[in-house]
Order: C-alpha cells, then sequence, then structure tokens
C-alpha cells in the first residue's frame, strides 16, 4: 500500500461502548475511515449485502461510503471501542486502504493509541492537530499491521492467542494453563514467550487488562463499583480496589467522581 497521505486526513475521534446481549445498531452510511478495537463478545456487520466478523481480540477496518448494519453476541455483553478518521476525500481514502485486510489481531500498540485519545478526549486536551496527527497514526499503524513479514507474525503468534484469550474471557476465572492451550504452548514456553516480547507475565497481562477494562467502565458506564468489578474477573470490590489503587494510582471511586465531574 502506498503511504497514506496527512492531507487526507481532517481529524480523528474515539469512543466507547457496551452492547447488551443481541444488541443491533444500523444501518448507517459509514462516513469516515473506522476502527472497531472489540474486546469482548462478538460484531457481525452486514456491508452492503456482504458479512464481516469480528471476533474478540481483533480490530475491523470499515471504510466510507458502505452501508453498515451491526450485529452483536446474542447472549452475552459486546464491549467495542472505535476510533473514527475523518477523511477529506472519502473515494480516494476508501481506494488507497482497499487492499489491506479488514480484520486483524488487535495489538497492544493499536490498543494503547486509543487509550490515548480518549484520555485526551475526557481531559478535554484533543486539539485538532493532535486529532490529525493521531487518527493518521491509526491509518498508518492498522497499515504496518499488515505489511509485517510472515516471520515475524510467526514470532509473536503464541502471544498473540494468548492475548485474544485473555481479552475475550478477562471476566472469567482464567488461569496460565488456560491461557497456554489457547496459545498452543507449554505453560513455561508461554511465560518465557511474553517476557520476551511483551516484558510482562502472562497472568501479569491478563490482571492489567481487567483494571484497564475497569477503568473504562468507571469513566464511560454508569454500573456500580461493585458490578464493574465483577465483570472485570475480580473475586472481591476490596481485591478490585486493591489492584486498581496500585496500577492506576487513585482508587476506583476517585475515577469514578473525578471522571463524572468533569476534573480530571
Amino acid at each position: 500500500m502506498e503511504p497514506f497521505p496527512m492531507e487526507h486526513v481532517r481529524g480523528a475521534s474515539p469512543g466507547t461502548v457496551i452492547y447488551n446481549p443481541g444488541g443491533t445498531f444500523g444501518p448507517r452510511l459509514q462516513l469516515d475511515v473506522q476502527f472497531v478495537l472489540l474486546h469482548t463478545g462478538t460484531m457481525r456487520v452486514e456491508i452492503d449485502g456482504a458479512s464481516l466478523d469480528c471476533p474478540p481480540g481483533h480490530v475491523a477496518m470499515l471504510l466510507p461510503g458502505r452501508t453498515e448494519t451491526f450485529a452483536f453476541h446474542r447472549t452475552k455483553p459486546t464491549w467495542h471501542r472505535w476510533i473514527a478518521v475523518e477523511v477529506a476525500d472519502a473515494a480516494a481514502a476508501a481506494r488507497l486502504l482497499e487492499p489491506l485486510p479488514r480484520v486483524q489481531p488487535l495489538t497492544e500498540e493499536f490498543n494503547r493509541l486509543a487509550d490515548l485519545l480518549l484520555s485526551l478526549r475526557d481531559k478535554q486536551r484533543l486539539t485538532d492537530d493532535v486529532a490529525k496527527a493521531l487518527g493518521l497514526a491509526a491509518v498508518r499503524m492498522f497499515a504496518e499491521m499488515a505489511s509485517r513479514s510472515p516471520r515475524a507474525a510467526a514470532v509473536h503468534e503464541s502471544v498473540t492467542a494468548a492475548k485474544a484469550a485473555a481479552h475475550r474471557r478477562y471476566g472469567e476465572e482464567l488461569t496460565l494453563d488456560e491461557l497456554a492451550k489457547a496459545a498452543g504452548v507449554s505453560p513455561e514456553h508461554l511465560v518465557r514467550l511474553f517476557k520476551r516480547h511483551e516484558n510482562t507475565t502472562p497472568m501479569r497481562y491478563v490482571w492489567q487488562y481487567r483494571v484497564l477494562a475497569a477503568n473504562d467502565m468507571l469513566v464511560h458506564t454508569g454500573l456500580s463499583v461493585g458490578e464493574i468489578a465483577s465483570r472485570c474477573g475480580f473475586k472481591t470490590s476490596y481485591h478490585f480496589a486493591r489492584m486498581f489503587k496500585q496500577r492506576m494510582g487513585k482508587s476506583p471511586s476517585q475515577v469514578r467522581k473525578e471522571s463524572w465531574q468533569g476534573l480530571v
């Protein structure tokens, strides 16, 4: 794919939503280049009569000019976030991005880009120039993910599979053995892979992901702290509050109060 030019991008806006089981949305005309980061549940998009399926732990690219209808998991909540990139010429942008795969495994870097956009938006610091730069970064990062060599992808294959399982099942009891089984390697080998590629262990990654998911729910939903703790795999509210403060520097109640008052 040829480089996506800066002048094509007018801005970017992030979002997050949790759909109840059986939720639907649309039909709607897609106006932007949109990246949908699926964390839990499933998503099927009917695009001009063709189906696109996105499993948890993946990111889907939606191109402008298409009519879309969404259907989410029938029995589980579906949590997804998105980065909508506003483009100056929708037809030209669609032509440039058409060769890319529509769904790819969600990388930690792309996830962090969504974190950054949401944080800047919530703090009212997402200026036009920053939004344009981060929108371009999202497009180019997605293209770079697709262009990685098969050898590099193979090195990360087991880590990617384990992370996808963590994203899909973070609200459940999850053991190292189960992650290793999902990744197709021994628990010991999975630990070595995570230390090499993620600079952490598989179970620390799971707990960090649970904390990030809980933080997102505290900021963007009206669920109680106890309900969020339960949905994110914490056995008690005390365990949740202690680990959350260790990793985020604030208690869950502080994050909820500040985000709702708009003081962050």
